[in-house]
């Protein structure tokens, strides 16, 4: 009798618990992050997303509304003003980098964040995974792997006809700016970052290398292996006579005040570029794989090829 009993109480505890996922409809899903697998058993309902980038993809493709806390908006100079309304709804986790605590204690089910916040003295993504939230990295390098996050969070998220029109809008953009650059020997481009005993700047294994190539330029330190980002030497720099520069806009220091520094460096300041003015700024969370691909693109283009892209 006891026997019968337990295999009742048991049949029916299976019965409970599968309510809940019959109930919602999910089908687990398991997608491939660069090399960890993330499977999502039901549908995320408190995000964090560590990054302004990763936080207007999530804008973007419709699902602002799941974002509990966001970081790193000292990185940002704020939302492009499509998805204006809806970022200002998101709550700040952190202004600057994810606190262990802050996150720990947010009540989150699933994380999408920028790589730097994890790892070496950043967050632990066992940890955050043993207590109970699933992780994507958002650490694309070309365009295959960032459409692959976004169809990773279509699928996650039950998006997938809508990340797909994400992907395409951002293809066709790109192909526009392409079409009337054809033919066109590209700029020599440098990045700064920042400068201090030297240019700050990107190498070509980092995202904005490939950006700058589809607006019709080429990153003079495409050459550069090893990490994203090197300081380079001003005479580097001199020897390889960049034809505009690219300066990263975010929290301190301004634009104007890098531009001013450029022009001040003795040696910075004999650049046939720095003597004509040839300058392009650009947000630095616009340069990062996230919503602003065909942005990027258009923008960049726009300021190496005024005449070709007026009014832009």
């Amino acid at each position: 009798m006891k026997s019968r009993l337990f295999t009742a109480l048991a049949a029916f505890a299976v019965i409970l618990a599968a309510r809940p996922a019959a109930a919602s409809g999910y089908q687990p899903v398991t997608v491939d992050n660069y090399g960890r697998k993330v499977t999502v058993t039901s549908m995320p309902q408190r995000v964090l997303t560590f990054g302004p980038n990763c936080s207007e993809l999530f804008v973007a493709l419709g699902l602002g509304s799941k974002i509990a806390g966001n970081t790193l908006d000292n990185h940002s100079r704020g939302p492009l003003p499509e998805y204006a309304a809806e970022y200002a709804k998101i709550p700040e986790l952190n202004y600057g980098s994810a606190t262990r605590e802050a996150v720990l204690t947010s009540g989150a089910d699933f994380v999408f964040g920028i790589d730097w916040e994890f790892g070496g003295a950043g967050l632990d993504i066992a940890e955050l995974e043993a207590c109970g939230m699933n992780v994507l990295v958002e650490k694309a390098s070309n365009f295959d792997e960032i459409y692959g996050e976004i169809r990773a969070l279509g699928k996650i998220f039950k998006i997938e006809e809508r990340a797909e029109k994400f992907i395409k809008e951002q293809e066709s953009r790109i192909a526009a700016v392409a079409s009337k650059l054809k033919g066109r020997e590209p700029l020599r481009v440098l990045v700064y970052d920042s400068g201090s005993g030297g240019v700050f700047t990107c190498s070509g294994g980092n995202f904005e290398s490939l950006l700058i190539e589809r607006a019709g330029g080429r990153n003079i330190f495409a050459d550069l292996g090893g990490k994203q980002w090197a300081t380079v030497s001003y005479e580097e720099v001199i020897e390889r006579a960049p034809q505009v520069i690219v300066v990263h806009d975010y929290d301190s220091p301004s634009v104007e005040q890098k531009i001013a520094e450029i022009k001040a460096n003795s040696a910075l300041s004999q650049l046939e570029c720095v003597k004509n003015g040839r300058f392009v700024a650009i947000a630095l969370e616009s340069v990062l794989p996230g919503s602003r691909m065909a942005y990027a693109v258009e923008r960049l283009a726009a300021g190496f090829y005024p005449e070709i892209f007026a009014g832009r």
